[in-house]
């Protein structure tokens, strides 16, 4: 009888995925100052550092409990905390870029929009981690084939979520915007802890 131990690895890897996100939330640096802009990214990446940090460390925490001799029970209370603390984080980052206003960088209107459609995207990963998190509370760890199967789902759902990916994200990380936060250190270090988790 398989384990749950494939399943688990095959959700790490869709989990590691979920971490190019945040990884979106760094680019390429620039010498160019737009004091505004600079102060508007300065208050994103410093919010986004810590949830960079929590979602590493939930990457982190699942792939600890990948082993077979992990039990179902151990695999669903990690997992589950896991998915409800990438949830806040991505919740917190929508909530960070939602305060911040639009950046001052081109077309103002669009600027808008390009913040808007971030938020909005960010709250929606939030909610799907959030919907993940309740389908491994469900899941039956008395039954090891079937939690295992009920991982499988979870794990293609994952899958998902990282390939359907960032588009918002990195709209609004263009040009100046993604220069500007670039140059943040705060930005630096939270694609330093993206990247850890998606290696």
């Amino acid at each position: 009888m398989e384990g749950t131990n494939p399943v688990n690895k095959k959700l790490t890897a869709a989990l590691s995925g979920g971490a190019v996100l945040v990884m979106a939330l760094s680019g390429c640096s620039s010498e160019d100052g737009n004091e505004k802009l600079d102060a508007w990214a300065k208050q994103v990446c410093d919010a986004v550092q810590p949830q960079a940090k929590k979602i590493e460390a939930a990457n982190i925490a699942i792939q600890k409990e990948t082993s077979d001799n992990s039990s179902p029970e151990d695999v669903q209370k990690t997992d589950a905390k896991a998915f409800q603390d990438m949830s806040d984080a991505y919740k917190a980052i929508g909530a960070a870029v939602d305060k911040a206003g639009a950046p001052d960088a081109g077309d103002a209107k669009n600027s808008e929009k390009k913040q808007q459609d971030a938020v909005k995207e960010l709250n929606s990963i939030a909610a799907s981690y959030a919907s993940l998190k309740k389908q491994v509370d469900d899941l039956d760890t008395k039954d090891q084939a079937k939690f295992a199967d009920g991982l499988k789902d979870i794990a293609s759902e994952l899958d998902k979520l990282s390939t359907s990916g960032s588009n918002a994200l990195k709209e609004l990380e263009e040009g100046e915007v993604g220069q500007a936060m670039a140059k943040q250190s705060s930005c630096k270090s939270a694609s330093g802890a993206a990247s850890a988790a998606a290696s």
